[in-house]
């Protein structure tokens, strides 16, 4: 009974760090102050799931190591990695949730890392998914037939989502390829959910495959590289798709309306009225209203935006605006 009961435990702590995981990728829907606390409720479900699995750990210097003992144990190595370093940068960059460890890492660096590991984290995630989906579904007892078309529906998936995992421009954030994350945000929530899934289940497809692959009692061991390599290649092939090939950043501003937004500046003249200005957040062009009153032109140039590291973010005398 009480192995039952553990068992249900662990299942549901990670039910919760999947469904987590996902709303923590889903950053545009969620926003800054959510994104923050559910990197706390991550954390302290990832400290829960290791201490319920801690007879892993116990056992991991023990016994002998096949191919997919070896794949779990460095697939969970590198998770548990990339989870500890996604959480410390998330930490130094907190505004909301655990303010008071604000800078404990330079921000930039903190910045670039927490952009990169929290990739690598939802990618060794689904890796590791994929390598226990055997072992979660051996008591359904499936035939051949039903087996095969399970894996074909995943396949097609799975060809979806690495299809997005290629539009979408993981692999520069996963390489420090850039510095920043593009979201669109002009894009409906549940679709970024399912775009997730899909990326996800991709990586869990490859898990899953990879796991067949280290077993050496298979049949016809190429068989999971086939399938693998099919689904991979028939995303690269959609991506070759004249416009379907775009990255997060583009569509953000190709797929944003047309919007004006009237906003007002004083001028320095006598008169004191302010002149009022239409501003084009699509083209970032800013054209005057007619109007009795003279106009000063402005002349294009550069800025430095964000605060230095130097600059303490909640200093009062910072500004922030809204849009």
């Amino acid at each position: 009974m009480q192995t039952k009961t553990q068992n249900i435990i662990k299942r549901t702590v990670d039910i919760l760090m999947t469904a987590v995981l996902l709303c923590l990728m889903a950053y545009q829907v969620m926003g800054e102050v959510l994104h923050e606390w559910g990197g706390i409720v991550m954390t302290v479900l990832v400290i829960v799931h290791h201490i319920l699995n801690r007879r892993w750990y116990a056992a991991v210097f023990k016994g002998k190591y096949n191919g997919c003992r070896i794949a779990v144990t460095a697939v969970n190595t590198l998770l548990f990695a990339a989870f500890a370093l996604t959480a410390l940068c998330g930490i130094a960059m907190s505004g909301h949730a655990v303010p008071f460890m604000y800078g404990i890492l330079p921000v930039s660096f903190a910045r670039r890392f927490h952009l990169a590991m929290s990739y690598w984290t939802f990618l060794l995630m689904g890796l590791h998914i994929g390598l226990h989906i055997r072992a979660m579904t051996a008591r359904l007892k499936l035939t051949n037939k039903k087996k095969y078309v399970c894996t074909a529906v995943f396949a097609v998936i799975a060809a979806f989502g690495s299809f997005l995992f290629l539009k979408n421009g993981i692999a520069d954030y996963l390489f420090f390829r850039v510095p920043f994350a593009f979201f669109d945000y002009s894009k409906s929530g549940w679709l970024v959910f399912l775009e997730n899934i899909a990326i996800l289940l991709f990586w869990a497809f490859a898990g899953l495959q990879l796991s067949v692959l280290t077993q050496k009692n298979e049949k016809f061991p190429f068989k999971p590289i086939i399938w693998l390599v099919g689904t991979a290649a028939a995303g690269i092939a959609l991506s070759l798709i004249p416009g379907s090939h775009e990255t997060a950043s583009s569509d953000a501003f190709a797929t944003a309306p047309q919007q004006t937004t009237a906003v007002t500046m004083t001028a320095d003249k006598t008169s004191g009225q302010p002149d009022t200005f239409i501003t084009d957040t699509a083209n970032t062009m800013m054209q005057p209203i007619e109007t009795d009153d003279s106009f000063a032109p402005i002349n294009g140039g550069m800025f430095i935006m964000g605060s230095p590291e130097s600059e303490n973010r909640f200093n009062d005398n910072n500004v922030r605006t809204k849009e």
